[in-house]
């Protein structure tokens, strides 16, 4: 009975905090299923987004000019990695790494600004400054509940990659992931549409960074590591779970957001189960990740397989 207590308990924040991860995993699915892409710029970027909002919120400015700047300076991120990718030539996981490596060193020279050193941590109170999320009030019934505002989130940016992707400039971008070779042979520029989606990934990535640091409280230089454990994570759940039912595109992206939640709520149901340790919390996370990477794998090669013996019995 103190199980189901603690695990119903904790289930708005676990909920709340899908919802952030769900904007970072809708910008890992860019990369990684539209333009084919492996990406690990997110690792970096989704700090730089905290840490730059959280600098901005507490130097005075509003809290949406300050998330903005959190979506330009991972599109700026990306911006680097497409480069590096395509002007220079390095393989495009390399590029990620490079970038996110880099990022680690901006992100504690941010958080540090006008101290004249690094800061691996900035606070950031709900009672000082007029953020948009805060996980203090997630189990409150009233309009400053975190879960609306991230919903809200999570649906508007789904309604502008809806409408984005569906554009001339969304098309190609589509074409250069689904088949590079035949993009080129249309006349698109392939090098403008990987560099322009790993822009729009970043800001995705950043801004679900600028949310998660207002709902915590504070930016950390280390809190996108493993993020893009999670994001894939996340793809891959919504696949496993939805692929049968959304097939529309912006239902894709509505499961790949589901599947972050699921990802959290799981996440948060182990923990509580046995009142275990915290420091095996990375080890449960892999292996919870692993079991959702493997579920396709195991349900093509098992249950495909029953399926086809099935049909060839019948036949």
């Amino acid at each position: 009975m103190a199980f189901l207590t603690s695990l119903l308990n904790s289930m708005p924040g676990a909920a709340a905090q899908g919802l952030a991860w769900g904007v970072m995993a809708i910008g890992v699915y860019i990369t990684y299923k539209i333009l084919d892409v492996a990406d690990l710029t997110v690792d970096g970027s989704l700090g730089t987004g905290a840490a730059v909002c959280v600098l901005l919120t507490i130097n005075g400015a509003p809290i949406g000019l300050a998330m903005a700047c959190s979506v330009l300076a991972g599109m700026l991120a990306g911006l680097v990695t497409g480069l590096l990718h395509t002007a220079c030539g390095i393989p495009a996981i390399l590029s990620g790494i490079l970038t996110q490596l880099a990022l680690y060193s901006v992100n504690l020279r941010l958080m540090g600004w006008g101290t004249g050193a690094g800061k691996a941590n900035l606070p950031v109170s709900v009672d000082k400054y007029g953020l948009l999320v805060s996980a203090r009030y997630v189990r409150e019934l009233a309009l400053n509940n975190p879960l609306i505002p991230l919903a809200v989130f999570v649906a508007a940016v789904i309604a502008a990659l809806y409408w984005f992707f569906g554009t001339e400039l969304g098309c190609s971008l589509r074409a250069t992931g689904s088949n590079g070779n035949m993009a080129r042979a249309q006349g698109i520029n392939t090098s403008l549409c990987k560099v322009l989606g790993l822009m729009v990934s970043n800001a995705l990535v950043a801004l679900a960074g600028a949310l998660l640091a207002q709902y915590q409280g504070f930016a950390d230089v280390n809190m996108g590591r493993g993020a893009i454990v999670i994001g894939l994570a996340a793809v891959i759940i919504g696949e496993v779970l939805f692929s049968k039912v959304f097939r529309n595109f912006a239902l894709k992206l509505l499961g790949v957001s589901a599947g972050a939640v699921i990802y959290h709520v799981v996440i948060q149901a182990v923990v509580s189960l046995g009142g275990i340790d915290t420091n095996y919390l990375k080890l449960i996370s892999a292996a919870t990740v692993a079991v959702f990477l493997a579920a396709p794998f195991w349900r093509e090669r098992f249950f495909a397989r029953g399926a086809g013996k099935g049909g060839r019995a019948h036949a």
